[in-house]
């Protein structure tokens, strides 16, 4: 293991290549701390101090920016209005027939994929940085009405001095998506996963030193054991795969004779990623967002359905809350799957190469036992996705923690998968110059 770590650093090309994304990752966390203009700074931080912070969709937009929405910062917005642009697309492949030409064109119809994410990215950022630049203004951000502080976020609060806000975010926004298409080009791994890798991976620390400091050195060694385990178990699942065995017959063509091997279609058991937690949490917010703009005037009473969602559907530690989570999750797992998965297409691609599963007719046939498969499959990955997804909920209501708890839900999804993806392409840059890798 450390023979291959040294020869990491003895290979000029890799060498150079992960030292360059460490310098973007380096320009990415500082730009995280850059306050926006006409941003109060010490109100900023002691609102911060005094807050267990936010809830909801917008605690899932602050841990995917590394705590810099809550900063206010130039990079408030983080990778979140990329994200949302990517998964947008991918559903209007379904509804737009052009998008689903387009993804089949090859090299040409992808790179229109994602000028288009692109475009959407940029208009999803000025949407967004209005919405948190009125939430800042309303002093409605950090939940808190009864500390002054809260309530006066902004130097400035006149409408140019907003535009400018919203500007400035959203061109930190555009300036994120450059970074990330540096790395994927000049550095190491998927560049857009990596940054949100190291926005995940800013806020453990603090975290975990949140847990000791509020429930002891006892309480703090029984949560890093069950992140261990957590952390193996993950690992565990998302390499788990199902290998459906597919045979090419031989078939001439000229002179030459093609097919005749044996492969196989590997299907994960979490195929859907994290993409149905970002699906419930977003859906889950919106009632909580409707009533924060229904509340009543001072002095005057609370309406009920008002103080049922602040109740049951607020702050996740709620049974209800609990179980429709994970009932939604549940849900938009097999959604995307089977948006995601074409099981008709497999097979009429099969078929035209003159593919098989053994045992079972081509065409039709196949396509249904692909479904089949898919959908047996998607259940357990489902439920694994909603359990994982409950256990920042859980340490919410039982140690205390906030929704940003580092063992569970998208965080330890996506540092297990990003992780896993980026020291696979180190070891294949390795293995192309040692025959040797990190992996054994």
């Amino acid at each position: 293991m450390f023979s291959a770590i040294a020869r990491i650093f003895r290979t000029p090309d890799l060498r150079r290549k992960i030292a360059f994304t460490l310098a973007i990752i380096a320009l990415y966390r500082f730009g995280a701390h850059i306050p926006a203009p006409f941003v109060d700074f010490p109100n900023v931080q002691s609102c911060l101090q005094q807050s267990a912070g936010t809830e909801g969709l917008l605690s899932l937009v602050n841990l995917f920016s590394g705590g810099a929405l809550l900063q206010l910062s130039i990079f408030a917005l983080g990778v979140m209005p990329y994200i949302t642009a990517t998964i947008i697309v991918q559903l209007l492949r379904v509804v737009i027939p052009h998008f689903e030409t387009l993804y089949k064109e090859g090299q040409a119809g992808q790179a229109k994929l994602t000028q288009y994410t692109r475009y959407l990215t940029i208009a999803l950022a000025l949407l967004q940085s209005t919405t948190l630049v009125t939430v800042a203004r309303s002093g409605q951000l950090f939940g808190t009405t009864n500390v002054p502080e809260c309530e006066q976020l902004l130097t400035n609060d006149v409408w140019w001095a907003q535009l400018l806000m919203i500007i400035t975010m959203t061109a930190g926004t555009g300036l994120i998506m450059w970074f990330a298409e540096l790395v994927t080009e000049r550095g190491i791994g998927n560049g857009m996963s990596l940054l949100i890798f190291t926005s995940i991976a800013a806020a453990f620390p603090a975290s975990m030193w949140a847990i000791w400091q509020s429930r002891g050195f006892e309480v703090f060694l029984l949560v890093l054991a069950v992140g261990i385990v957590v952390v193996a178990l993950v690992v565990f699942v998302e390499q788990s795969q199902r290998r459906i065995p597919v045979q090419y017959a031989k078939r001439m063509v000229g002179r030459r004779t093609y097919g005749g091997t044996n492969t196989y279609i590997p299907i994960k058991v979490n195929m859907a990623g994290v993409v149905p937690v970002i699906f419930a949490s977003s859906l889950l917010y919106i009632p909580a967002l409707i009533a924060q703009f229904n509340q009543p005037q001072a002095g005057q009473d609370v309406p009920g359905w008002v103080a049922w969602i602040q109740l049951y559907l607020v702050r996740g530690d709620h049974p209800l809350y609990m179980f429709l989570y994970f009932l939604l999750i549940v849900g938009f797992t097999y959604f995307y799957v089977a948006i995601t998965f074409n099981p008709v297409e497999v097979a009429d691609n099969m078929k035209k190469y003159g593919g098989f599963i053994p045992g079972i007719r081509a065409g039709r046939p196949t396509a249904e036992y692909l479904d089949y498969v898919l959908t047996r499959i998607t259940l357990p990955g489902s439920i694994y996705l909603g359990l994982i997804a409950l256990l920042p909920l859980i340490a919410l209501a039982t140690v205390g923690a906030n929704q940003n708890f580092p063992f569970g839900g998208a965080s330890i999804l996506i540092i297990v998968g990003v992780g896993l993806e980026t020291v696979k392409q180190i070891d294949a840059q390795l293995q192309q110059r040692h025959y040797e890798g990190l992996l054994r």
